[in-house]
């Protein structure tokens, strides 16, 4: 669910950069940065914040779109079985392979949390296999080296932004 709400949020993004550049000649405004939410279960906030920080760090995709994974706060049971059946779905795609030019992203309102579910989803990872995929991690400082330690095997073009 949270993935698509954030694909939603990234799609509308597009749209209205479109829009923009198709009415060049009327005036635009400048749209605000959206600042980093302070509740970790407003997932329209954190898509909204995260969104903008994905639109600024696709260049070298050629992908149709990136394939983004809000990885849930919290240790709830409810929270718990989100992360648990995302990792599968990303073990899954690491298992087959991702096509180069394509984005994953991968981020969340606990860093460490995020940080642990993308190196539990690579570990298993071939070495080279993600060779021309981007990587992007969005995250605390503190968890870049974790997530960069568990992603250099795999050859992946490696982005993380610290929130």
């Amino acid at each position: 669910m949270y993935k698509y709400a954030l694909l939603a949020a990234l799609a509308l993004t597009g749209v209205t950069a479109c829009s923009q550049q198709e009415e060049a000649q009327q005036p635009t405004e400048q749209v605000a940065a959206v600042s980093k939410p302070t509740d970790p279960n407003d997932s329209k906030a954190w898509n909204a914040y995260l969104g903008q920080i994905v639109q600024k760090n696709m260049q070298g995709m050629t992908a149709d779109r990136p394939f983004p994974y809000l990885v849930p706060a919290g240790d709830s049971d409810d929270a718990n079985a989100v992360r648990q059946r995302q990792l599968e779905q990303v073990q899954d795609t690491v298992a087959r392979g991702v096509l180069p030019g394509n984005m994953l992203v991968f981020a969340g309102p606990d860093s460490a949390k995020t940080a642990d579910f993308v190196t539990e989803a690579f570990k298993d990872a071939k070495p080279g296999s993600f060779k021309d995929v981007i990587v992007l991690v969005i995250g605390d400082a503190g968890d870049k080296d974790k997530v960069t330690s568990a992603l250099q095997p795999t050859g992946a073009t490696i982005r993380y932004v610290n929130f």
